[in-house]
């Protein structure tokens, strides 16, 4: 007898079904996408500040006191949470599987189709 046998599948819920994945472990990763994403600016804002440090202020020695950078101190939350939320959107629509879902474009019912006539030449 083959060790292989075929055995029936439990029917899960419809929306397990679907997505393939458990509604917690889909929140799990798109919070994660969302918290890479500020990890990722976090390392850009560092890599500009390392290149600046090593490059600009030993040679200037422009320490950035007058550059009137405070005045976007406030916003600096408001960028975070944004950057967080729209990876964590991103992460979403990638890990439910909505990016990868494609839309077939068919012929509309009532419209008639035409044959080719040969060309003549």
């Amino acid at each position: 007898m083959s060790p292989l046998v075929q055995r029936q599948r439990i029917k899960g819920t419809e929306d397990a079904a679907v997505t393939g994945q458990h509604w917690s472990m889909l929140v799990f990763e798109s919070l994660s996408a969302g918290v890479m994403a500020v990890l990722v600016g976090l390392l850009a804002v560092m890599v500009i500040v390392g290149v600046y440090v090593i490059v600009v202020w030993p040679l200037t020695f422009w320490d950035l006191t007058n550059s009137g950078l405070e005045k976007y101190g406030a916003w600096v939350n408001t960028v975070l949470w944004s950057v967080f939320g729209g990876g964590s959107l991103a992460g979403f629509w990638l890990f439910s599987g909505l990016a990868f879902k494609t839309k077939t474009v068919g012929k509309r019912p009532g419209e008639a189709t035409r044959a080719k006539s040969p060309s003549r030449g």
